[in-house]
């Protein structure tokens, strides 16, 4: 009986580093993503055939897609985005999560006036060949205004 215990606080041990670790990979993810203009380390988080499923607009698929939408947004006056995940549930082999979080975009409304927008979004990550985690799916939806 001692065995397995040790084998499953060692395997908690390892899903709770592992929920840090991506957390701490997606608050890096959103700090760049902020700051804006490193086209290469932004794509970098997601995997090669990600999908991204922005409110209101069709699936962006792939890098090169992805590149587009980001340099795109850009272009609008004032854009910032920003968000912070909270939740990680694994899949049971570990390749897989998903993770739940709040987002913020900011553009200059018609006005020129800064607008923010609030959001609510899920990630789904897999671990890709090398070793690392990347965001396959991203999709997020606005919260209701209160």
């Amino acid at each position: 009986m001692a065995p397995s215990s040790r084998s499953q606080g060692k395997s908690k041990l390892d899903l709770t580093s592992a929920r840090t670790e991506l957390l701490r990979r997606d608050a890096e993810w959103a700090a760049v993503s902020s700051k804006g203009r490193d086209i290469e380390r932004i794509l970098s988080y997601w995997t090669d055939d990600a999908i991204v499923l922005p409110p209101g607009l069709p699936a962006i698929t792939g890098k090169p897609a992805l590149r587009e939408y980001v340099e795109s947004s850009w272009e609008i006056p004032g854009f910032r985005i920003t968000w912070t995940s909270t939740d990680v549930t694994f899949s049971p082999d570990g390749n897989l999560a998903y993770m739940l979080g709040r987002n913020e975009v900011a553009m200059d409304g018609p006005d020129g006036m800064p607008v923010t927008m609030k959001g609510r979004g899920i990630t789904i990550w897999r671990r890709d060949p090398d070793g690392e985690m990347r965001c396959v799916v991203d999709i997020w939806n606005p919260e209701n205004p209160t």
